[in-house]
């Protein structure tokens, strides 16, 4: 008890002390008397004691509501005493030094830095100045500069700029004194104003004074000098100034003088320091030309490899790989445009638009690379890094803000007699249903069960399928749907006026079951007969035979006979990626490849003769997959390039591999590696082959029959791959072409490689990428399906590849190219693959392939298997897309119970739901998921079931045939993204959005909209599913005005995306957004939201990489996973009616408490086009340079300081990978 009461008498005292202290200095200003400066100096030094000896003293001092620091203020304002002075310019330096610098911000609020710097304006006139009281004062001000935004601009004003750098000038060889005069002058050239005012006083030169040759002694005022060098060389006229005094030379030196002396790796800082000289002088091409011609591409390439064996020098590694990707000089793209490959002539050439600027190019110009290559971006960057108060204004610029424009405006933009057209598309509205064959009369034999393949499985990712085989159907009684000539579908005009449906009408289509499907057993193949075969190919049985027409079926009552599948040797000479026209109706496979098959074990296979044919039997292992119908499929499928050949896996289809595939772990470092082989190209050119390997601009190009070099394809639908160049021995460079009638969009690849060895690494790099960043940082892996493989029973695209990264490369992009911004660059993705057999055909992609004809496939294998008598099914042609190719329109419901006049009128109450996807061709997994909505909505789940009851489905499986059947990424063939003319379409440009939204316009003009209509999209930035949708409310909550704006809304647009964040694994609700966007007010979300009045717009996102919460997290997505979430979707549009029912209309309040949702939610605005949610993504551990170039979505914005990144094995493990992993067992 003694000791509690004899501490706190001792903190009374203390704290009595020092307030009375404090009063009587308070008094002493009071009374402004110059015979109290002894009293003065007594108060001072005696706070001073009790700052320095007592910890708690100082928190007091500087503690909330504390009067201490302006008293002390105060008295140095009006204090000429220079004891008394000193002693308060050391409280003062006491006192900021609390909590690790945190209270300087104090001083900065109360006036501190006007003080100071007046102070040391009335101490400079001094001759000599005082030099205690120089080194006090400049302490001080370089820890409050900082802390005050308006430093610079303050110490300019006053004039205190010259001071400091005159007394450096004066006191070189007084390190005491200049080392915080250094300090403080780097603080005030964080200003570009000051730097250039320094500059021209000759700052410069008097640093490299300082810092002069290398010496050990004096290391602590070396690393500030070069920390105040490397801020002044950031203005550019500092930077012009230092190269043409020579001193990007001298740098290079001093580096590898320290580089070679500090062998105890001691003095990393210096040489850090050193490399952020160098990186800020080469801001500006003068600095980067200079570097180049003092071969510091070399010097610095060398120095990192000696530095790479020590994690510790990681921060002078990943500098020196920044300023080397800097300097490297930019190269063209060895194209002769970047114009697509392909022409596509358009009907109507747009006024104005970059399709117009396009066509107006003269054909003299070079689009390829500007003239000159400024990498005007590069010192931009520069200059607006510390702006934070513009970047917080840009951020919110995309928000809608006038409520006015947000309130949606019904408006059917078209009059009434005009879209009476779309009555055709909408029967179930009139039909009476007296002709059909209802379930609750005699059910009328459809099929056998046999026959109908057995039921349609619901895909549910939880259940892994089965890769046994069901027997292949040997007849399917296919029904007379939407049936006209031939002759008819060659001259159909843009609308279709289709025959009433006939279900009393059928044709028999027989199929010989001993030529029906290639078999995908290996026990079943005989290696004796393969090592035969060259080429397969499907020759018409007969020229005149009548072939399957997936828009028409002949009305004339003849049988057809499927096409052979016939091997034959004569087919030896065609080479595995040659181009083979149509003969007839035949379409060519690629060559089949099996491992220990050379070409000369070949001739010896010559004893079958050329007239055998080898029938491959296939199970049908895909419910909806039919390889022969496949075929014929795309035998009328129209392409610009009239592609001839079928890719592989699009002929054997894919079913999803049995295994689960994690998100792949960032190798640390991986991206410095790549650019590092990348530097070695310019330093060591002798070692590149720099060899031609696939040109689609030279189609007689030939390449070299070696046995040691890949070959290359993409000549089929959905393929894009333009050109390959050999690097190094197994390193390829790939260039993708543009969509057509564009200049730009280079994301997509579809391509198949043969010729491979095992035991290889295979290095592919694709160098002609736009977006700024993607998931392939962040886990993600491109896709790979082996031929070899399928023929194993095992046909499935998998997720290959290591040391996979995607980073900004030395391709110039052209300013025509990049919307009018001079020296941007191209994106490299990189990826490594050894191939598991020898001369196997294997196909790569950027995510699961999902052609047209695939499509079409699975709509026509839909219709055949359903069960009429339950399912109202119907596959209309909404319009004719610009080459030609029928955009589908599918509906789908129960059909009435009966046709008495209440099941009728049931039927034709149902609310509608209007689903559309595959807007944007590189969306495959849109397609995958709007696959599994079509399966579960036509398979005989009871749940199913009742939906069909509950709603009408209108359906547009895929908005942009042309651009997916050509490999575009984004856009159709009029070069413009589809997505974004939904407010005004252009019914010659854009039939596919026109009528579109042509239907859902008419649905309003009856008076029956839709209760949900769903865009099917994917997202190459973010992970999982999610959902963006419409709300007037939460798009203002987010603007300036939110606090004074009280708005009523209806919160149903909540809750399917509700409901779907609790019964979808893959659906994650935080990454929902509910904002307009100014950008995005032409899309078919925010139009239909405004224009045609559905509440419930959204747009569904799948992920291209996987899911970082749930069931999935750590796994990349599959197609298992996005038809499930297509089946899952459906299940919650059942929830949804219940929900929103009048019998259940008391809604869960959990389920949409959207103010604490809105609240923790933290929705931004990071470029003039899209919104995010909370950055997807930690930053890496190693730096990876990224400009805000994507005009798409999120870029991830990084620090400057690359050091910062790898410095520690605690910041490596920040990594999303490491953050991700999943183990499996």
């Amino acid at each position: 008890m003694n000791k509690v009461k004899t501490s706190s008498e001792k903190s009374l005292t203390n704290t009595s002390r020092i307030v009375g202290l404090l009063t009587q200095l308070e008094k002493i200003n009071s009374e402004s008397l110059l015979v109290e400066a002894d009293t003065a100096r007594y108060v001072t030094s005696k706070i001073l004691h009790l700052a320095q000896s007592q910890e708690k003293t100082r928190k007091e001092m500087t503690a909330k509501g504390s009067p201490a620091i302006e008293v002390i203020l105060s008295t140095l304002e009006n204090t000429r005493d220079l004891r008394t002075t000193l002693n308060i310019l050391n409280i003062l330096i006491e006192l900021v030094s609390v909590g690790g610098g945190r209270k300087a911000s104090v001083l900065v609020s109360k006036g501190g830095t006007q003080i100071l710097l007046q102070l040391l304006l009335t101490a400079s006139k001094d001759s000599p100045p005082n030099e205690e009281l120089m080194v006090q004062l400049h302490s001080l001000l370089a820890k409050t500069g900082p802390k005050d935004k308006k430093f610079g601009v303050k110490a300019r004003i006053s004039g205190a700029l010259n001071i400091s750098l005159n007394l450096v000038k004066q006191n070189l060889q007084n390190h005491r004194l200049i080392l915080p005069c250094l300090q403080v002058l780097r603080v005030y050239s964080t200003n570009s104003v000051n730097a250039v005012s320094l500059g021209k006083n000759g700052i410069v030169e008097l640093m490299f004074k300082i810092i002069g040759p290398f010496s050990k002694k004096n290391t602590a005022l070396m690393k500030v000098a070069l920390d105040t060098l490397a801020s002044l060389l950031k203005s550019k006229t500092n930077a012009r100034r230092a190269v043409d005094r020579g001193y990007v030379h001298v740098l290079l030196t001093i580096y590898v003088d320290w580089h070679r002396h500090d062998s105890r790796h001691r003095h990393m800082l210096i040489r850090k320091g050193v490399l952020q000289c160098i990186k800020s002088v080469t801001n500006i091409k003068l600095g980067r030309k200079a570097f180049i011609d003092a071969n510091g591409m070399k010097i610095l390439y060398n120095t990192s490899q000696d530095c790479l064996a020590v994690r510790t020098l990681d921060p002078l590694v990943n500098t020196s790989s920044l300023i080397m990707r800097k300097c490297f000089p930019k190269n063209r793209l060895p194209l002769p445009t970047i114009k697509s490959t392909f022409h596509f002539q358009l009907p109507v050439i747009p006024i104005s638009g970059p399709v117009a600027q396009l066509y107006s190019l003269p054909p003299e110009v070079d689009d390829v690379v500007d003239e000159s290559d400024d990498n005007d971006d590069i010192e931009a960057e520069s200059e607006i890094e510390n702006e934070d108060d513009k970047d917080q204004h840009f951020k919110n610029d995309d928000i809608e803000t006038d409520i006015d424009k947000l309130k949606p405006k019904q408006e059917l933009g078209r009059p009434i007699e005009d879209l009476k057209m779309y009555e055709q598309f909408f029967p179930e509205l009139v039909d009476n249903f007296q002709d059909h064959e209802l379930v609750s009369k005699e059910p009328k034999p459809f099929a056998s069960a046999a026959n109908l393949g057995g039921p349609i499985v619901v895909p549910t990712a939880g259940v892994e399928q089965s890769v046994e085989a069901n027997h292949s159907v040997k007849g399917i009684t296919m029904k007379e749907s939407n049936c006209i000539q031939t002759e008819e579908c060659n001259k159909r005009s843009t609308f279709l006026d289709l025959p009433k449906r006939n279900h009393n009408k059928d044709n028999d289509l027989q199929q010989h079951s001993d030529q029906k499907k290639l078999l995908l057993s290996c026990q079943c193949l005989s290696y004796e007969i393969v090592k035969g075969l060259d080429r397969i190919s499907l020759q018409s049985a007969s020229r005149n035979e009548q072939y399957y027409n997936t828009e028409c079926v002949m009305n004339k009552e003849s049988k057809t006979t499927l096409t052979s599948l016939t091997c034959n040797k004569s087919c030896q000479h065609v080479s595995s990626c040659g181009s083979v026209l149509f003969e007839g109706r035949s379409v060519q496979l690629g060559k089949l490849c099996f491992t220990g098959v050379d070409p000369e074990e070949e001739d010896d296979s010559s004893s079958h003769s050329s007239g055998e044919q080898v029938m491959l039997d296939v199970p049908d292992t895909l419910s909806l997959h039919d390889p022969d119908l496949y075929i014929e499929i795309v035998k009328n499928t129209k392409s610009v390039p009239e592609y001839s050949e079928v890719a592989y896996p699009d002929y054997f289809g894919h079913i999803p591999p049995p295994f689960k595939e994690p998100i792949l772990e960032r190798p640390y470092g991986v991206q410095r590696t790549k650019i590092s082989q990348d530097i070695e190209r310019l330093i060591h050119q002798n070692d590149i082959i720099d060899r031609v390997m696939y040109d689609l601009d030279n189609p007689s190009y030939s390449v070299p029959e070696e046995g040691e070099i890949l070959k290359f394809n993409s000549k089929f639908e959905s393929g894009n791959l333009r050109k390959v160049i050999q690097i190094r021995k197994n390193e390829y460079d790939l260039i993708l072409n543009s969509d057509i009638n564009s200049n730009h969009y280079h994301q997509w690849f579809y391509f198949e490689v043969s010729g491979m060895r095992t035991g290889i690494g295979y290095r592919f790099n694709i160098i002609n990428c736009e977006k700024s960043n993607s998931q392939f940082n962040y886990g993600m892996q491109p896709l790979m399906y082996s031929v070899q493989e399928a023929l194993n029973s095992r046909p499935w695209w998998i997720r290959v590849g290591t040391d996979i990264c995607y980073y900004k490369n030395h391709f110039a992009r052209s300013s025509i190219a990049a919307g009018g911004q001079k020296g941007k660059s191209y994106y490299t993705i990189t990826f490594t693959v050894s191939f598991p057999h020898k001369d196997d055909v294997c196909y790569f992609a950027y995510h699961y392939p999902y052609t047209y004809s695939t499509l079409r496939m699975h709509l026509q294998k839909l219709e055949s298997m359903h069960n009429p008598q339950q399912i109202y099914f119907r596959q209309d042609i909404l319009c004719e897309t610009l080459s030609g190719n029928s955009c589908p329109l599918v509906t789908i419901t129960a059909m009435p119970e009966s046709n008495y006049y209440e099941h009728i009128c049931q039927f034709r109450n149902r609310p509608y739901v209007f689903l559309s996807a595959r807007v944007h061709p590189g969306e495959t997994n849109a397609s995958w998921v709007m696959k599994g909505t079509l399966e579960y909505l036509m398979s005989n789940n009871p749940t199913a079931q009742s939906l069909r009851e509950s709603f009408i489905f209108k359906i547009v499986p895929m908005l942009n045939p042309d651009g997916v059947i050509n490999g575009n990424h984004r856009c159709s063939l009029s070069g413009e993204d589809l997505n974004r003319q939904w407010q005004h379409p252009n019914p010659d440009l854009h039939p596919t959005i026109y009528h579109a939204k042509g239907l859902l316009q008419y649905l309003a003009a009856i008076k029956r909209l839709p209760l949900v209509y769903c865009d099917y999209h994917g997202h190459s930035r973010k992970k999982n599913v999610f959902m963006y949708g419409c709300s007037i409310k939460e798009t203002v909550w987010h603007t300036v005005s939110a606090a004074s704006c009280d708005l009523i809304e209806d919160l149903g647009y909540r809750t399917l995306p509700k409901v779907l964040s609790q019964i979808a694994p893959a659906f994650c609700m935080s990454s929902c957004s509910f904002v307009v966007e100014k950008s995005k007010e032409s899309t078919a979300r925010v139009v239909v939201w405004r224009e045609i009045g559905v509440q419930r717009s959204y747009t569904m996102e799948s992920t291209l990489c996987g899911c970082d919460q749930g069931k999935y997290k750590g796994l990349q997505i599959g197609t298992r996973e996005l038809e499930e979430m297509g089946a899952k979707f459906c299940v919650g549009l059942l929830r949804l009616k219940r929900l929103i029912s009048p019998l259940e209309f008391s809604m869960p309040s959990s389920l949409l408490d959207i103010e604490n949702e809105l609240i923790e939610s933290s929705c931004k605005v990071t470029s003039p086009t899209t919104y995010v949610l909370d950055e997807d993504e930690p930053r890496f551990p190693e730096e990876v340079d990224y400009s805000a170039e994507s005009n798409d979505e999120q870029d991830v914005e990084l620090a400057d300081n690359a050091g910062d990144y790898e410095s520690s094995v605690q910041e490596e493990g920040l990594s999303d990978s490491e953050m991700t992993r999943t183990h499996l067992p």
